[in-house]
This record gives C-alpha cells, sequence and structure tokens, in this order.
C-alpha cells in the first residue's frame, strides 16, 4: 500500500504529477472497494470533458447495491460549476460510490483542492522523485515490493542501465525480481539482464514505430525479443515515447527547449527529439496509439497468452496512427 494510504474514503485527492505513483494511487483505491467484496465499475474519466450533472449521476446508488468508482484525471480542468458540484458531493457523498480526483498540483484548479481538502477528503502525496538518490530508494522500494532486496552497487547499475523514467525501473525491478534466483540481486545479476541490450532495445522500437517506420520497428521488435529483451520493457518504452509526444505537443511551439525542460520533466534534447517526431501526428492518432499501448501492457502482463503478437500488433496501430488514420 502507498504512504499515507488507508481504507478506501468516500473521496480521495491525489496530488502531484509523478504518473505511475499517481496511478497506483489510483490501483489502491480501487482494489481496496473490490476488496470489501465483489466488482466495483470503474469509470474513468478527464477533467475537461467531466459535464455538470455527471458526477451527481455516476456516484447515485445501484439497484443492485453494487459499488462504483469515479476517477477523474487532470481535475484541474474542470468547468467552475463542475468543481462547485464536486466539492458539495464531497461533503455529502455516498456510500455506494469512491470518487477519485487526480491533480497535478500548482495553482490551477486550487477552488477544487481546497474545497475538498475542507470537506474531509483523503489526500494522498506524490511528488516527483528529481534526485538520483531519491530514484536509487525507489529501486529499493520496488525490490522490496517482490520480497527481494538489492544492493546499493545493482541498484546504481540499474538506475544507469535504464534511466530516471519510474515506470521504466519499476518495469525493470519486476522483471529482475522475477528472473533473478535467490533472495538478493547483486551487480552480476543486472549486468547478465542488460548485456546485449545496447543496440536493441524498447526504446529502439519506440522510436521506429512513432517515427512510421514499421518495417524496421517489426525488425528490430523481433530481434529485441530474441535476444532477451522483456516484453514489458518494450511495453514501457512505447508508453514512455508516446507520453514524451503528447506532453510535447501540449508545449507551445515557439517555446525554447531550456525552458520546457522544467516544466514538462523531460531533458531538452528529449524535447528536441519528440518535435522532430511528432511530424504526422494529431491528437486523436496519439490517442489511438496510447489506447493501443495500454491495452498491451494487459497483454503482457497476463491477460493475454502471446506478448509478441501483442507486442507486433501495437506497433502496427501506432505506426497506423500517425496522420489521425
Amino acid at each position: 500500500m502507498l504512504p499515507g494510504m488507508a481504507n478506501p474514503a468516500a473521496v480521495t485527492l491525489v496530488i502531484g504529477d509523478e504518473e505511475l505513483l499517481a496511478d497506483r494511487a489510483v490501483g489502491e483505491v480501487v482494489a481496496e472497494v473490490r476488496a470489501e467484496g465483489g466488482d466495483a465499475e470503474v469509470h474513468d474519466l478527464v477533467g475537461g470533458k467531466v459535464e455538470l450533472g455527471e458526477v451527481t449521476r455516476l456516484t447515485s446508488p445501484s439497484l443492485f447495491g453494487d459499488r462504483t468508482v469515479i476517477v477523474i484525471r487532470s481535475a484541474q480542468d474542470l468547468g467552475k460549476d463542475v468543481i462547485t458540484e464536486v466539492v458539495k458531493y464531497a461533503g455529502n457523498p455516498s456510500d455506494d460510490a469512491a470518487l477519485v480526483l487526480m491533480h497535478p498540483g500548482g495553482v490551477k484548479g486550487k477552488a477544487l483542492v481546497d474545497g475538498v481538502k475542507k470537506a474531509g477528503a483523503h489526500v494522498v502525496t506524490v511528488t516527483k522523485l528529481t534526485k538520483a538518490g531519491e530514484r536509487i530508494d525507489f529501486i529499493r522500494a520496488e525490490v522490496r515490493r517482490a520480497g527481494r532486496t538489492i544492493t546499493p552497487g545493482a541498484a546504481q547499475a540499474l538506475l544507469d542501465a535504464v534511466g530516471s523514467d519510474l515506470r521504466e525501473l519499476a518495469a525493470a525491478c519486476g522483471q529482475l525480481a522475477f528472473d533473478t534466483p535467490g533472495k538478493g540481486i547483486g551487480e552480476d545479476a543486472v549486468a547478465r539482464y542488460h548485456r546485449g541490450r545496447v543496440e536493441v532495445t524498447g526504446f529502439t522500437v519506440a522510436d521506429l514505430a512513432v517515427e512510421g517506420r514499421l518495417g524496421e520497428a517489426l525488425e528490430q521488435l523481433r530481434w529485441a525479443l530474441a535476444t532477451g529483451v522483456a516484453p514489458v520493457l518494450i511495453v514501457s518504452a512505447l508508453a514512455g515515447g508516446l507520453r514524451s509526444l503528447a506532453k510535447v505537443a501540449g508545449a507551445p511551439r515557439n517555446a525554447n527547449e531550456n525552458q520546457l525542460a522544467g516544466q514538462l520533466g523531460m531533458p531538452p534534447w528529449k524535447i528536441r527529439n519528440a518535435r522532430r517526431q511528432l511530424n504526422g501526428w494529431g491528437p486523436e492518432g496519439l490517442s489511438r496509439a496510447i489506447q493501443a499501448v495500454a491495452a498491451a501492457d494487459e497483454q503482457v502482463k497476463g491477460a493475454g497468452t502471446d506478448p509478441a503478437y501483442a507486442l507486433e500488433n501495437t506497433v502496427q496501430t501506432i505506426v497506423n496512427s500517425r496522420n489521425g488514420r
């Protein structure tokens, strides 16, 4: 369970822009609700598209007595009337629903944050990890979640090999814990696992896919799988590449890369690369590609029987989604 999480509150406010930790906080609420008995229907909404009355409708008691979880992402984009509705609801929530509001922090949507806090919402704060030491601590915690331990040298080696993206680090930790025998994970295990990944990695496949180079992307995907790159790492790289495109697509076109770096949480070189790769991408295509990767994530983590097929299908969907197709 994430720090600060308790039994599912009727209203939970997740504050912070660390996507992985925010998603996990939401997952904790859903899991806790379902643990109380029976399935819970989950409604995943985006703040800017929530209409007045929608929250009231979705939180109304079910005729069958089932509980409902309503997740509102980018809650800072809720309209004023909807914020008023949500704050009012937070003061007198339904017993049959759990409402989760995801807010990145900052001043936008402050009325919502202040209002639901005052109403007694459970608050979970997920701060971005900006220091190498914090990422090392994250790696150790991920390995502990899997019931394993990792040496300081191995944790540093993993950080050096994978990079600072938490989703990629989490995927790498999970795969190491699954594949490595014994209780502890040492530097030799990290070296064995990542040996030969320099030429072909999930990032190679992701770059080729978002650039629309289908033949090369599929060739490199098959080679990566053949040389032992874990499917979950390839999915993570695909997701990371598309998230970078989405972030940069929403930023001012004429903004300086160095200025955007802090705002987007991306190094300048990565912003330059994303701007180049954005050629041919539109909002609808990005959305479709991101949904395809989310589905592939479920497939490679056990929902499907053929991860390789799921990945090839996802790469084709990404390429076909360019130009809004």
